[in-house]
């Protein structure tokens, strides 16, 4: 692990009660792993299930804090970014109330301050949602 999950708020900009990561495991130019222990207070939690759009926000989050863990890592400081596109949605399964999910991110493509990547989140070896998103980092 390289951020715990009591420093991650130092690498993204999101604060409690919608901090949807827990530790940074481990980020390269390639590769970003996380993971996020689901809990009943969870604002993105109905009827016992963390739901689509806390997967989808869990993997932007993967992604911010492991763009500013980078950041930081070249002497930067971690950098504001959103969301700009959504596609390739597949959702298998929605993660319970205590589970586990593991996150590994794979940014594919760059343009500029845009990123293409592909996230996919699993519990317990089982993939729950795939998909990809268009990242942009502020300059």
């Amino acid at each position: 692990m390289i951020v715990a999950k009591e420093a991650i708020t130092d690498y993204i900009p999101h604060r409690p009660p919608f901090v949807m990561i827990d530790n940074l495991v481990s980020a390269t130019r390639e590769q970003f792993e996380s993971d996020f222990t689901v809990t009943r207070d969870n604002v993105l939690v109905q009827e016992g299930f963390f739901q689509e759009t806390g997967l989808i926000e869990h993997i932007a989050q993967t992604c911010a804090a492991s763009f500013g863990y980078l950041d930081r890592e070249e002497g930067g400081e971690p950098k504001i970014g959103f969301i700009g596109a959504v596609s390739k949605v597949l959702v298998t399964e929605l993660p319970p109330v205590g589970g586990t999910i593991r996150t590994v991110v794979t940014p594919l493509h760059r343009l500029g301050n845009i990123y293409l990547v592909k996230g996919e989140s699993f519990l317990d070896g089982r993939i729950l949602l795939g998909c990809e998103l268009k990242i942009v980092i502020s300059e």
